[in-house]
């Protein structure tokens, strides 16, 4: 026999009445309750917040391996953007 963990419960106050009414739209939509609806997009945001730790060096790195890429990709963190400047 299987035992159940104990599920954690979440209040939210103060919510504002049109996030509330575009959370029941978006439940209808899917065809689901308000409540399980509320607990998809929660699961769904700390799954992309999970997948999105890693350094971006680190996952270009991982994800070119496959084509040859074995040079290290410097973070970029705290530095200004810039553009790409292609040779002719």
């Amino acid at each position: 026999m299987s035992r159940r963990k104990p599920m954690a419960q979440l209040v939210i106050r103060n919510l504002e009445e049109s996030v509330k009414s575009g959370l029941q739209r978006r439940a209808r939509r899917h065809g689901r309750s308000m409540e399980e609806e509320a607990r998809d997009i929660l699961r769904n945001a700390v799954k992309l917040e999970s997948r999105t730790a890693k350094a971006l060096g680190s996952r270009l790195r991982s994800r070119f391996a496959a084509i040859g890429l074995q040079a290290d990709v410097a973070e970029l963190r705290g530095h200004k953007p810039r553009p790409a400047v292609f040779k002719k």
